[in-house]
């Protein structure tokens, strides 16, 4: 909506367009610009047909907000990678990817990838287990690892693109009561959301690192509170940012 607001026609990138049309509806209400287009993260052949999808529409795209965070589930997406990093992270290399010359040629254009507070809880990749289903009983470990993903993805392409070109930024947007939480039983549910922030305070950080014009000569950085914070140091390895971009580029079947 804060978007819209702004003079933005927003796709929502989304996988149930049942639960979408309600969204775009309020906003067409408030006499703003909004359309749908169905992406599921978890299937790369879907995510494909989503990128061919928004560029047969001829829509010129000045801002990414790539905002999965599937949380504290189990098991492997339909290509058999772990859940939370086959959604969290492949599923937008692979639409980033394939979206990328288009945004370029938006110039100048901004990429926002909503990561987490919890990448710093991790520091490396187990290959072997991102091709298996989830291995830990909360999910939360791979988790971590997928947000760490985030963070290395965003440094990876600042390192490709020049930020007057292409500006790119992650982010934690605060511990937020959204429905990411559901599986979690419904009293400890309503206990931890209760010290959670809401969805339109969530929203402030991806706003301010897709909209504020002094970002635009600034890249690759990590944002917390609408602030440059340091990111966990293992995301400034430029090897590991390597290895993930070039090993993504081959589970997606493009170049790196």
């Amino acid at each position: 909506m804060r978007l819209a607001e702004m003079g933005a026609h927003v796709v929502l990138a989304c996988r149930s367009e049942p639960k979408t049309t309600p969204v775009i509806d309020e906003i067409k209400a408030a006499g703003h610009s909004a359309s749908y287009l169905r992406l599921d993260l978890a299937d790369l052949g879907q995510v494909r047909e989503a990128a061919s999808e928004f560029l047969a529409s001829d829509r010129p795209l000045h801002v990414l907000i790539n905002n999965a965070g599937l949380a504290g589930q189990r098991g492997e997406t339909k290509d058999g990678f772990e859940l939370a990093f086959g959604v969290n992270h492949l599923g937008h290399y692979l639409f980033t990817r394939l979206l990328l010359a288009h945004i370029e040629a938006a110039a100048p254009a901004r990429i926002v990838n909503v990561s987490s507070g919890n990448h710093y809880k991790a520091d490396s990749f187990d290959e072997a287990a991102l091709k298996k289903p989830t291995a830990s009983m909360t999910g939360l470990p791979e988790y971590s690892a997928s947000k760490l993903a985030n963070v290395l993805f965003t440094k990876s392409l600042a390192r490709r693109y020049p930020a007057e070109k292409i500006a790119t930024y992650s982010l934690h947007p605060g511990v937020v009561a959204t429905d990411v939480w559901r599986q979690v039983p419904g009293p400890l549910r309503w206990l931890m959301k209760r010290g959670m922030i809401t969805s339109e305070q969530g929203a402030l950080t991806t706003l301010h690192c897709a909209t504020e014009p002094a970002l635009q000569t600034e890249s690759g950085h990590y944002y917390d509170k609408c602030k440059i914070k340091k990111n966990n140091r293992a995301a400034d390895d430029e090897q590991l940012q390597d290895w993930l971009w070039n090993k993504s580029a081959e589970w997606c079947g493009l170049e790196a």
